[in-house]
């Protein structure tokens, strides 16, 4: 059988032929796409005729098609889907990917060409080609492509052996994250979960041959959704010690060496290539410009949000106090009284509120439906369709004139092959020049109940799929002409902006009332109760912005390191950082700790995970925006023909003033956060 892999597909949307694919494809294709535009390349850059953007910069765009192919499905497995093969080969061929694109990015005979095309830009180019060429050389540059022979022979080492070091950091986690997913014997136990909860760590037990007993299984971030409801506190202790354990054990999954000697090389690399840290690398080239911006705003934001949690603390206290039960306030136990905080002022508690999030309910009627509203899409399930793996479903997404948009993958469910988190990636990403249309795909962890019971969703993960949608819309409604501008591809401190502002429509008037509604009765969530919602927004954001502010500076601190700079400890390093912004809160754990820090050990947000509340400056303000204006449905377009629609063929900060006629203003994300102390 011909590799699926080396011929473009004849589905619908170029959609990857899963059904087809083996593992034994894999490795034939990988290599023969190496070779296929290491060839391209040398067509280039042997080339006498003197460099212009026909015969440079379009052959490289339009280079490495077979590479493409399955890099795109085989990261996607690597990540979603998981076999003991896929991981060896994983381990085997980061490297090389590594090695593959520093031969194109610092290949001097190509930063040459790109370079005379940098500074003697033609009249006749279009914004797009002009500012494809401005990427391309500031990319090669940042990246090494000028230094000179020795250099970059060492710089090639280098980042071989990051990339053998992030591929070893994902692993250990993963599988690390499976050990330490906490067995109850006892039913009794999970006093406080749904049935539906119940039955779902039921499933997850017996799937791994613990019939008669629940598994609770580990998100990627510090914690548990289900400590919010579960009344037994040593359970709730023993959920949360596991989770904060993982990558430092002392076993074969322990991460600490690993970040030792990742961070260390990350620093090396950034001197070689001139800069004074790794966050400084990388931050040249964002939209931040260099880490004291993002440290200035960082800590700033840091003193109050840490007093905002002492005064959530004290209020937390006070309950466990009257209701006499007589313990000290443990981040264990946060989630928990923070529900009966909520519910006392609010009448709002969020756990009670799963029946009216149906997941099929959420996805069609509010996911789906918001999208119409906004944009004018439709989404028509292809159950013709496969994906990569049973609980995978494909949609049609057509505008409303039935023109052609690409196709939408969901994978909802949690499972062991499945990395934690929930995030967005690109299978086939629309350009016009090699005319390609667009397949893009959302993952999230959510537990899979036994089958024929309804997957009831938390407040949390109504609002991560909202998230992750905006995503997918970025990637579907990108329209350019060169595929390295496509989709998503903007700066990483700009990428999250459009999942943030989609998640304004979990609770939209004329939305909400559409989706939320009682699974058994079929009843809409209450007006009062949505108004009760809306009003505790900012509630518990001491806490939330506290632990998002103690990853987000706990990264900038790992990637501070300079050259020869020694790290004896982690646990130390990462304490003394923490203590350092007043940050160090024994009842507000880190969102993420060193050892599970996945986003930047082995993510691609290193000394980016900033990027979040960066972009949430953005996402406040036009959150403001979209409640002025008469017209979601038009203020949608506008949104996305002048934002979503430019991909990355446009400067994103250029792309917003277009879209919303100036620049971001802070004083919405101060209010929303309660943070107006810091202005």
């Amino acid at each position: 059988m011909t590799n699926p892999f080396l011929v473009p597909s004849t589905l619908p949307y170029q959609l990857p032929p899963f059904a087809d694919i083996r593992e034994e494809h894999y490795e034939e294709a990988l290599e023969a796409g190496f070779a296929e535009q290491a060839e391209e390349l040398r067509a280039i850059v042997e080339q006498e005729a003197a460099p212009t953007f026909e015969n440079t910069i379009e052959p490289l765009e339009r280079s490495g098609q077979v590479l493409s192919r399955v890099a795109h499905v085989f990261w996607s497995m690597t990540s979603t889907d998981s076999t003991p093969f896929l991981e060896e080969l994983e381990e085997r061929y980061a490297p090389r990917f590594a090695a593959h694109f520093d031969s194109i990015v610092l290949d001097p005979r190509l930063y040459a060409r790109v370079a005379a095309l940098h500074e003697g830009a033609d009249a006749s180019w279009t914004d797009e080609q002009r500012y494809l060429v401005e990427r391309r050389h500031t990319e090669m540059t940042v990246a090494g492509a000028g230094l000179d022979d020795a250099s970059r022979e060492r710089l090639k080492d280098l980042n071989q052996q990051i990339a053998t070091l992030t591929t070893r950091f994902d692993k250990h986690l993963q599988a690390d994250t499976n050990d330490l997913a906490v067995v109850v014997g006892d039913v009794a136990e999970l006093d406080g979960l749904s049935d539906g909860e119940i039955s779902a760590a039921a499933q997850a037990a017996a799937d791994r041959g613990l019939e008669g007993k629940h598994l609770v299984t580990l998100p990627l971030f510090s914690g548990h959704p289900w400590l919010a409801s579960l009344t037994d506190r040593g359970l709730r202790r023993r959920i949360l010690e596991a989770s904060l354990a993982r990558g430092t054990r002392g076993n074969e999954h322990d991460n600490r060496a690993t970040v030792l000697e990742l961070t260390a090389l990350r620093a090396e690399r950034a001197a070689l290539l001139g800069f004074r840290t790794h966050a400084h690398a990388i931050t040249a080239d964002e939209t931040a410009g260099d880490p004291e911006r993002v440290l200035a705003m960082l800590e700033r934001l840091a003193k109050p949000a840490a007093a905002n949690a002492a005064a959530e603390a004290r209020a937390l206290q006070a309950q466990i106090d009257a209701a006499g039960e007589g313990y000290e306030l443990a981040a264990w136990d946060w989630d928990y009284w923070t529900e009966k905080e909520r519910t006392a002022r609010y009448d709002v508690d969020t756990a009670a509120l799963r029946p009216y999030f149906e997941a099929e309910r959420v996805l069609v009627d509010g996911v789906f439906h918001a999208a119409t509203q906004v944009y004018g899409v439709t989404f028509e399930e292809r159950t013709d369709l496969v994906g990569y793996h049973p609980d995978v479903r494909v949609f049609e997404v057509r505008d409303e004139d039935g023109g052609e948009v690409g196709l939408y993958l969901l994978d909802l469910y949690t499972r062991d092959s499945k990395r934690g988190g929930a995030w967005m990636n690109s299978l086939v990403q629309q350009n016009r020049l090699l005319g390609d249309p667009t397949v893009v795909m959302n993952n999230l962890n959510v537990p899979k109940p036994p089958a024929g019971t309804p997957t009831l969703l938390t407040f949390d993960e109504t609002n991560t799929l909202f998230h992750e949608f905006g995503h997918a819309l970025h990637g579907l409604f990108a329209q350019v002409t060169y595929p390295s501008l496509g989709g998503t591809n903007v700066y990483r401190d700009f990428v999250e902006f459009p999942s943030q502002v989609n998640e304004m429509w979990m609770l939209w008037p004329g939305i909400v009332e559409h989706y939320a509604r009682h699974i058994e009765t079929g009843e809409p969530l209450p007006a009062d109760a949505i108004e009760r919602l809306q009003a505790s927004e900012s509630f518990n954001q001491g806490h939330d912005t506290s632990e998002y502010l103690a990853a987000a500076l706990l990264d900038q601190a790992w990637h501070a390191r300079t050259a020869g700079d020694e790290v004896a400890d982690v646990a130390a390093f990462e304490r003394e950082a923490l203590e350092r912004v007043g940050l160090l809160i024994d009842t507000v754990p880190t969102r993420y700790s060193t050892g599970y820090f996945q986003h930047v050990f082995s993510g691609g947000y290193s000394a980016g995970y900033y990027s979040y509340i960066w972009s949430e400056v953005m996402d406040a303000d036009t959150v403001e925006w979209f409640k002025q204006q008469p017209s979601i449905r038009e203020a949608g377009q506008r949104f996305r023909e002048r934002l979503l629609g430019v991909g990355g063929s446009k400067d994103p900060l250029e792309a917003y003033r277009d879209f919303r006629g100036r620049d971001a203003e802070l004083q919405p994300l101060l209010e929303r956060r309660g943070l107006t102390g810091a202005e």
